[in-house]
């Protein structure tokens, strides 16, 4: 097994990962990509990655797996993007934003989770986002063992079949959709919608208005962190097939009202970051905006649009169905690891026991959103 940074990788590794990743048969995520993971490297000092190869007359595994360097025996069998923290900690790469975690194998591997996390000197891996199949951490690692949904849409079949789909399931909310579209081109202006703006100022516009949003309904500011902005910003010029920054902008007399980055491979469009001007909020513009994206995503050969965990009304609205991802994580026997799970757990079940409860996740995000407008309030008072 050898470790490295993601910048470290050769040009055959990458190429390996991607053939790896394609004979999976998981849905084409971005996140699983190298590109992902070599932007990550270049915002977070600690990203590492493990390249498990298939040794010399043995399988592979903690005692079967060569050691050595690039060009060493055997062909890469495996793929494992991380970030490293203090005392062994280990985490998915970039936690907190992926929405698709886990590793990249070869078929049929015999290697186990403890196997790969003393390769990589961890004592535990934590992941919040970890994609269904990925046999050699769930469930025996999965803090929920049903997993949580990640909602899709599917437009595999083209736009027309989602959009009657969608009339015949709630026509009440696709006509009103429909008029509040209209009735924003007759009192604001033109309506128009580009599914691939690449002008930085757009996502610039997008960023500030997510990072409203945030402090308005009392979350943390992810674009408050550097690396969070960086990566985005990164993201947005990357183009390969498997990985490319995607941002959706939808305007009115050429002002922007609502937009959206997101990544996406060939047949994905993984749903990332969307926000909306507020002052154009009686009119619904993310959901406008999402069924535009859905229409042009089916247009370009784009099969399925994930929205990401996480509840929401317009997800809840717009899905045809869902995936599921895990959050949890795998620990090695010992002092330390026990002592990671002493740390972790209770946080893990208070915050599981809360979403199990709808009323007691109602009255959380209500005193989230309370605690929001009084610190908007200050900021915009200092």
């Amino acid at each position: 097994m050898r470790v490295v940074a993601p910048a470290d990788l050769d040009d055959a590794e990458t190429e390996s990962w991607r053939e790896l990743r394609a004979k999976s048969g998981a849905p084409a995520s971005p996140f699983m990509e190298p590109e992902f993971t070599l932007a990550v490297g270049r915002v977070r000092p600690g990203a590492r990655v493990a390249v498990v190869r298939e040794g010399t007359g043995g399988a592979p595994g903690a005692s079967g797996t060569a050691a050595g360097g690039p060009g060493g025996p055997g062909e890469p069998v495996g793929f494992f993007p991380y970030e490293r923290g203090p005392l062994g900690h280990g985490r998915a790469i970039g936690l907190g934003v992926s929405d698709c975690q886990g590793g990249v194998f070869r078929g049929g591997l015999r290697l186990t989770a403890r196997e790969l996390l003393a390769g990589c000197s961890l004592v535990a891996w934590e992941y919040d986002n970890l994609e269904a199949g990925q046999r050699l951490f769930v469930p025996a690692g999965a803090g929920e063992p049903a997993g949580f949904e990640s909602p899709v849409i599917e437009v595999g079949e083209g736009y027309e079949a989602y959009a009657a789909a969608l009339r015949a399931r709630s026509p009440k909310f696709f006509r009103t959709t429909a008029a509040k579209e209209r009735r924003l081109g007759r009192q604001a202006g033109e309506v128009r919608f580009v599914f691939d703006e690449r002008d930085p100022a757009a996502l610039r516009t997008l960023m500030e208005w997510k990072s409203a949003q945030y402090r308005r309904t009392g979350r943390r500011d992810r674009f408050a962190k550097e690396w969070i902005s960086a990566l985005v910003q990164q993201l947005a010029t990357t183009r390969t097939p498997g990985c490319s920054g995607v941002l959706s902008v939808l305007y009115v007399a050429d002002r922007p009202v609502a937009a959206h980055f997101g990544l996406r491979s060939r047949t994905v469009l993984s749903c990332w970051f969307p926000a909306y001007d507020p002052d154009f909020a009686k009119f619904s513009p993310g959901l406008i905006l999402h069924l535009r994206m859905a229409e042009a995503a089916a247009a370009a050969g784009i099969g399925v649009l994930d929205l990401g965990r996480g509840a929401a009304e317009y997800k809840d609205a717009l899905k045809t169905g869902g995936l599921r991802v895990y959050e949890g994580a795998v620990t090695r026997p010992g002092v330390r690891g026990a002592l990671y799970r002493l740390g972790k757990e209770p946080v893990r079940q208070a915050h599981g026991f809360v979403r199990e409860r709808p009323r007691l996740a109602a009255h959380a995000k209500t005193a989230l959103n309370r605690m929001g407008r009084l610190r908007d309030g200050r900021l915009r008072d200092s």
